[in-house]
C-alpha cells in the first residue's frame, strides 16, 4: 500500500498536554521540517500562545499552519463527560469539531485520554460494522516491529470486538509499514497458552470467530506472553485492559533498565571510560528502537482518525505522533478498513443465505 496522496490536514490540540503549548508547537514545527508534500496543520488553542511559540521556532508566517482559537482547556484530571459538556470551546473539542465538519482529515491530541475517546466516539461515530473503537500502538521489537491493539480504549470487549480489533490492527500494520506491500499481516491472539481451550471465555470465543474469518484476517492462532517479543506476529490483539497494562509495563521496564544501566556505567572511572568506548553501540541500539517515532496511538474504527499522544510527550514524540497521523491520512487507512469490513459483511450475508436455504429445504 503506497502513499496514494500527499495531502493531509491535521487538527492539533495544542493546549491539552502536560507540557503545554510549547512542546506541541515545537513538535509540529519539527514534523513540518521532516515531512514533504501538501501538509496543513490547524493549531487549535490559545491564539496568543500559539503565535508566540511559532515565532520562537521561525514558523510564524508558514502558510502550512492555520490557527483556530479556543478559549478553554480540558485538564488531565477532569471527568470525560463533564468536561465535554462544560468545555465546548476547549482546544480538544474544537479540534474534533473541525474533523467532524470535514475541515480536517485527522486529529492529534496529547490531552485527557478519556475525554478524547468519549468525545471522538460521540461526535465522529464509529465506522459501519465497528461497534467500539480500539487504540493501536506500534511496539518496537528486534528484527520486526508489531502492532498491539487494543491498548486501552475498550477494557471489557465482546468476542466480536476482538475480531474488529484484528481487522483494525491488520490495516494499521499495512499503513505503518510493518508488512510489505501486498502481504496480509499475521495476527495473533494473546492468551495464557497456545492450545485450543486456553484463555478465558472472551479469548476462547474470539479464537473461534477469528478461525472462521481467515479469508479476511491472516489469523495465526493463540500466542503466549513470551511470544510477544520472540514470535513473528505482525499484529497482537487483546482486550483494552490487558493491552494497557502490557504497554505500561513495557514502558516501566524500559525506564528501569535505562536507569540501572546509567547507574552501573557511571559507578566508577573505569566503567565511565568503558561507557565512552561503547557509545557507538548504545547509539546503534537506540536507532533500532526509535521509540519517539511510534509515540502516537491511533484510535481506530472512527469515521475520522484520532491519534493519541502521551500526555508528557516532548518535541520528538509530538513530531512522531504527528507523522503517524499524516501517514495514516496519506495512505487512506479508513478506506482500507472499510473494504475489509465490507468483506466480513458479505461473508456473513452469504452464510445467512445458505442457512436459510438449508432450513427451507429441510422444511
Amino acid at each position: 500500500m503506497g502513499e496514494i496522496s500527499s495531502k493531509a490536514c491535521i487538527a492539533v490540540d495544542v493546549m491539552g498536554s502536560d507540557r503545554g503549548a510549547g512542546a506541541i508547537i515545537a513538535g509540529v514545527c519539527q514534523a513540518l521540517k521532516e515531512n514533504k508534500g501538501d501538509i496543513k496543520i490547524i493549531a487549535v488553542g490559545d491564539e496568543g500562545e500559539i503565535k508566540e511559540n511559532l515565532r520562537l521556532h521561525g514558523f510564524y508566517k508558514d502558510s502550512r499552519i492555520e490557527i483556530h482559537h479556543a478559549s478553554q482547556v480540558i485538564e488531565m484530571s477532569e471527568k470525560p463527560i463533564q468536561a465535554m459538556r462544560s468545555k465546548k470551546d476547549s482546544s480538544m473539542m474544537r479540534a474534533i469539531d473541525l474533523a467532524k465538519i470535514g475541515a480536517a482529515d485527522a486529529i492529534l491530541s496529547c490531552g485527557n485520554t478519556g475525554a478524547l475517546m468519549a468525545a471522538g466516539t460521540i461526535k465522529l461515530r464509529t465506522m459501519a460494522g465497528i461497534e467500539r473503537p480500539a487504540l493501536g500502538a506500534v511496539i518496537p521489537r528486534d528484527g520486526k516491529n508489531f502492532i498491539l491493539v487494543d491498548v486501552g480504549a475498550n477494557p471489557d470487549p465482546r468476542p466480536t470486538n476482538m475480531l474488529d480489533n484484528a481487522i483494525l490492527g491488520a490495516n494499521y500494520a499495512r499503513v505503518a509499514g510493518i508488512v510489505e506491500e501486498g502481504k496480509m499481516p499475521k495476527v495473533g491472539l494473546l492468551s495464557n497458552g497456545t492450545e485450543d481451550g486456553k484463555g478465558n471465555m472472551l479469548t476462547q470465543n474470539a479464537h473461534i470467530l477469528l478461525n472462521n474469518s481467515k479469508n479476511v484476517v491472516n489469523y495465526a492462532g493463540l500466542i503466549e506472553g513470551f511470544q510477544v517479543f520472540q514470535g513473528d506476529c505482525d499484529v497482537i490483539i487483546c482486550d483494552g485492559f490487558t493491552g494497557n497494562v502490557l504497554l505500561k509495563t513495557l514502558e516501566g521496564i524500559m525506564k528501569m533498565l535505562k536507569g540501572m544501566l546509567k547507574e552501573e556505567l557511571t559507578s566508577n572511572i573505569l566503567r565511565k571510560f568503558g561507557a565512552l568506548l561503547s557509545m557507538g553501540a548504545f547509539q546503534g541500539v537506540k536507532n533500532r528502537l526509535p521509540v519517539e517515532k511510534f509515540s502516537g496511538a491511533p484510535l481506530l474504527g472512527l469515521n475520522k482518525l484520532i491519534v493519541k499522544g502521551h500526555g508528557s510527550s516532548d518535541k520528538a514524540q509530538v513530531a512522531g505522533a504527528l507523522g503517524i497521523a499524516i501517514k495514516c491520512v496519506r495512505r487512506r487507512l479508513n478506506e482500507s478498513i472499510e473494504k475489509d469490513l465490507a468483506k466480513i459483511q458479505l461473508e456473513a450475508e452469504k452464510k445467512k443465505a445458505v442457512e436459510s436455504e438449508t432450513r427451507n429445504e429441510n422444511e
